[in-house]
């Protein structure tokens, strides 16, 4: 690398070198410093960045993070993380150096997040915490794992929020139909909250559905993708999850209505989205509905809640649930344990009788 002053602009610039991912050497340059120690500087985050060099900061190595990773995972999945990054870690840690950063630093980061309050008095919510401090972590693990960083100073500093939130919402069967009652005026907004409550399927699943997804006949639909607004383009990506991947049984009559709704449908190809609509679009109908027929108020997703606590009230088993609604097992387990009727009394009675019968013997 070297460093010269252009003397038509009176500012600096640093030429510089290098091998690219296929070994082919390559030449670049930045321009516009206004000192030559600004422009020795960024060659010095240079050498280090493309040397691979924990000496660097934590901005320059984020942009390795980036390039290791954001071919690997969803395109909505990374601008979360990059939003995120953007906000609430670079402005804090940007200019530290990736191995010096201490777990001191960062419980005193975790302590002006955990302190934050908005405009209206609000602070960030436990969920929203542990998600920061998971992004934190992960680009502590990365430079870990590739980077030779000696460890992850996150693990030394403690966690902050909290994976769930306690509290789950959810409608019942009355509340729901009441609701639905109110959304009987919009087809689109009927069918679509039909869809999501007695399929239990996500906002993204629901607005990716075509005609071709649905085969009446055997009373199915067929989950295998996923829609999303970002950055002012419609994306069809792959479900969230590998489980995600589904058929779901529907009954009579939501297949009777979704091929009502279908007819209303002018020219509609089996690649056609059938519900050309926006997670804003549901968000408002929603709210509406909630103040028109006066069931509380709940977010969207719940609705998929809604539907689960439907089935464990029905008695159906975790398994059966996890299959219809693409999580694990293990997770509806964990997540809705709560709903499940108690099996205490029955074990104690069976363990008694068991008990019973040796003294008997």
């Amino acid at each position: 690398m070297a460093v010269y002053k252009d003397e038509k602009t009176n500012t600096w610039r640093v030429l510089y070198r290098y091998t690219g991912w296929n070994g082919e050497r390559k030449q670049s340059q930045k321009r516009g410093f206004k000192t030559k120690r600004e422009a020795q500087a960024w060659e010095r985050e240079q050498i280090n960045r493309l040397g691979g060099d924990l000496d660097m900061t934590f901005q320059s190595f984020v942009q390795h993070y980036a390039e290791d990773i954001q071919t690997r995972i969803k395109e909505n999945t990374w601008a979360t993380k990059d939003h995120i990054i953007k906000t609430k870690l670079l402005p804090y840690f940007g200019k530290l150096r990736m191995s010096s950063i201490t777990p001191q630093q960062i419980i005193k980061w975790q302590n002006e997040l955990l302190n934050y309050k908005d405009e209206n008095g609000k602070p960030f919510s436990p969920v929203y915490l542990k998600t920061i401090q998971n992004q934190l972590s992960a680009i502590f693990n990365h430079a870990a794992r590739f980077y030779n960083l000696k460890e992850n100073p996150c693990k030394k500093a403690g966690s902050m929020g909290k994976k769930k939130n306690r509290e789950m919402l959810f409608w019942t069967k009355a509340e729901y139909l009441k609701f639905a009652d109110a959304m009987m005026d919009k087809p689109v907004s009927f069918y679509a909250f039909e869809m999501l409550y007695w399929c239990g399927i996500r906002e993204g699943e629901l607005l990716a559905l075509t005609p071709a997804d649905f085969d009446f006949e055997k009373q199915m639909v067929t989950i295998s993708k996923s829609f999303q607004h970002l950055n002012g383009r419609d994306i069809i990506t792959t479900p969230k999850t590998e489980k995600s991947n589904r058929t779901i049984q529907m009954p009579k009559f939501l297949c009777g209505e979704i091929q009502d709704y279908l007819s209303m449908l002018y020219d509609v190809k089996p690649d056609n989205r059938i519900f050309p609509i926006t997670k804003s679009y549901l968000y408002r109908e929603m709210q509406r509905g909630v103040r028109q027929s006066g069931v509380k108020r709940i977010r969207i997703h719940d609705l998929r809640h809604s539907h689960i606590s439907l089935l464990i009230d029905m008695g159906f088993s975790a398994v059966a649930i996890a299959d219809r609604v693409g999580h694990e097992s293990i997770e509806i387990t964990y997540q809705y344990a709560h709903l499940f009727p108690s099996k205490q009394t029955e074990m104690a009675d069976k363990l008694d009788m068991e008990r019973g019968e040796d003294y008997v013997s």
